[in-house]
C-alpha cells in the first residue's frame, strides 16, 4: 500500500517556486484511494495539488497528459497547471506531483437523479473522441478489465462460494462477449459519484483519469451504471433510465447494444466485486470491509429485474 504524503511533509516554498504561486496555503482533501490531495489557496488562485504516491514518473506523466488532453477536447474536467518550466508534472522528495485548477463544487452521493442525464451525456461525449488525438495516442487497452493474472487468483480465494459465483459469472460474460464486434472507444472506467463534482453553477465535472483506456463503450456505460444508478445494494430502474437517456441523447444504442447492456452492467459489477474482495481480504486485510464484495452479489441479482423491457 502506498505511504501517503502528509501536510507537514510538503515544502510550501518549493511549491511556490515550482509553480510561481504567491503565499500558498494548503488544506488536506478527504478521499482518494491511491494518492494524497490538497486544496491550495493563494492570491494566484485556487488549485488541487496531488502527490501521486501510487505512481512512478512514467505513469504520472501519462496521467497528466491524458487529463490535459480530454480537458482540451472539451470534456468537463479539471485543467492541469504546468510548472514554470512547462512540465505537466514535477517531483517532491522523489514523488511525482500534479497541480490542477480547483473546481468549486461538491461531491454528492448519490448523484441526484436530475443530474444523471448529464453524466450520461459526458460519457457519450468521451466515447465520441478520436483515440488518435494528440495526448491520447498511447492509451492502454482494457484497463478496467480483469487481467489473466487476476483471473488466475480467483480459485485461490478463501471464500470458496464467492469464488465459484464470480468465476461462473465471468465465464458467462466472456462467452457472450466473444461474438461482440463493438469497436473500442476512449473509456473513463470509473464514473462513480466520488469522481463527479457538482459545480456551483449546477453543471458536472468528471475527475480521476487513472483508469482511462481504450475499451468497449458498453462496459464503460455498465461501470457508470454500477457507480451512479444504484441505491443501497440494488440497481434502480429510474436512475438507470436517467443515465442511459442522457447517454443516448448523443450516442443512441442499437437494438443489439441495448439488449447487451444488462450483461455489461453485470460484468462491471463482477470487476468491482473482485477488487473489493482482493483488496480487503487478500492484499490489505480489513475486517471492517471484508464483506464489501457481497454487496455486488446483491447488485447483480437486481440487474435482471431493473432492466426488464419497459423498465429502462
Amino acid at each position: 500500500m502506498a505511504t501517503y504524503t502528509k501536510l507537514d511533509q510538503i515544502d510550501l516554498p518549493v511549491v511556490s517556486e515550482r509553480y510561481g504561486l504567491r503565499d500558498p496555503q494548503l488544506e488536506p482533501l478527504k478521499g482518494g484511494a491511491a494518492n494524497s490531495s490538497f486544496h491550495v489557496s493563494s492570491p494566484s488562485g485556487d488549485f488541487t495539488l496531488t502527490i501521486l504516491d501510487n505512481h512512478d514518473i512514467g505513469s504520472a506523466q501519462s496521467l497528466a497528459t491524458y487529463t490535459q488532453a480530454v480537458y482540451r477536447l472539451g470534456v468537463p474536467t479539471t485543467e492541469v497547471v504546468p510548472a514554470l518550466d512547462g512540465a505537466l508534472i514535477t517531483t517532491f522528495d522523489g514523488r511525482p506531483v500534479i497541480l490542477k485548477k480547483w473546481i468549486q463544487g461538491e461531491v454528492r452521493q448519490p448523484l441526484p437523479i436530475p443530474l444523471l442525464p448529464e453524466a450520461g451525456r459526458i460519457l457519450a461525449q468521451l466515447h465520441a473522441l478520436a483515440p488518435e488525438t494528440e495526448g491520447l495516442g498511447d492509451l492502454p487497452v482494457g484497463t478496467r478489465r480483469l487481467s489473466a493474472e487476476q483471473l488466475d487468483v480467483i480459485p485461490q480465494f478463501a471464500d470458496r462460494e464467492f469464488a465459484a459465483w464470480l468465476a461462473t459469472r465471468l465465464k458467462r460474460v466472456r462467452s457472450a462477449e466473444a461474438g461482440s464486434e463493438r469497436s473500442r472507444k476512449i473509456a473513463h472506467g470509473d464514473l462513480f459519484a466520488d469522481n463527479v463534482i457538482v459545480r456551483d453553477d449546477g453543471a458536472l465535472s468528471v475527475l480521476d483519469w487513472e483508469t482511462v483506456s481504450l475499451d468497449d463503450p458498453l462496459l464503460d456505460l455498465g461501470m457508470a451504471a454500477v457507480g451512479l444508478a444504484a441505491e443501497g445494494d440494488a440497481l434502480v430502474p429510474e436512475r438507470l433510465n436517467a443515465l442511459v437517456t442522457g447517454y443516448q441523447a448523443l450516442a443512441p444504442l442499437s437494438e443489439a447494444d441495448a439488449a447487451a447492456l444488462p450483461l455489461e452492467i453485470e460484468h462491471a459489477a463482477c470487476i468491482i466485486a473482485f477488487h473489493r474482495y482482493y483488496r480487503h481480504n487478500v492484499r490489505f486485510p480489513d475486517a471492517s470491509k471484508s464483506t464489501y464484495h457481497l454487496k455486488m452479489i446483491k447488485f447483480v441479482e437486481s440487474v435482471g429485474a431493473a432492466t426488464r423491457p419497459g423498465r429502462t
